[in-house]
């Protein structure tokens, strides 16, 4: 599977958008020194910051994780898949499977390790999203609700509704999930 270099792929796009390290990281909600961090390849950041910084630069997410040789087919094989790791959120990493270019829809894998979850505070985001328990049972914090999921489960997350998944079982857990990107 390809790795990406958001750090170098963030940092093409923030100075095509004539910004700063300074300006985007306060646009962010974050420091310069972070932000250079990820730029350098230092630290990933968080899908949460991730999505931040795409709102900021009115880049869709799924153009981070585009190869520099985008393929102009639909298929995506297992084997060819965007992965995203973050060492600061252990044991979470999303898998980009949308064939390239897309810009209608994100499809991805989030796979959660035993005793994980995706994010330590709920988060909204602009777009619908859609998702389906592949393996396991999750916990999903739907604006201070606990709804159980388990394996074969789908659920429809209205817009900016806050949101975080955490799987507390000692197995791993899949969702394959879909999300409307925000409209720019």
């Amino acid at each position: 599977m390809e790795e990406i270099n958001l750090g170098l792929k963030i940092k093409k796009f923030r100075i095509e958008k004539n910004l700063n390290l300074k300006e985007l990281s306060e646009m962010i909600g974050s420091t310069s020194a972070l932000l250079g961090q990820i730029e350098k390849g230092i630290t990933n950041p968080s899908i949460n910051t991730l999505k931040n910084i795409s709102l900021a630069l009115e880049i869709p997410l799924y153009k981070f994780f585009l190869g520099e040789d985008s393929k102009k087919s639909s298929i995506v094989r297992a084997n060819e898949r965007k992965i995203i790791k973050t060492p600061k959120e252990i044991g979470i990493s999303y898998e980009l499977l949308s064939p390239e270019p897309q810009t209608n829809i994100e499809f991805m894998l989030l796979t959660l390790e035993q005793n994980s979850k995706s994010s330590d505070k709920e988060i909204g985001h602009e777009g619908e999203e859609v998702a389906f328990i592949l393996e396991g049972e999750v916990n999903l914090n739907l604006e201070g609700e606990i709804v159980t999921l388990y394996k074969g489960d789908s659920i429809k997350i209205d817009r900016l509704t806050k949101h975080s998944w955490e799987n507390i079982q000692s197995e791993v857990a899949k969702v394959i999930f879909a999300i409307t990107p925000p409209k720019f």
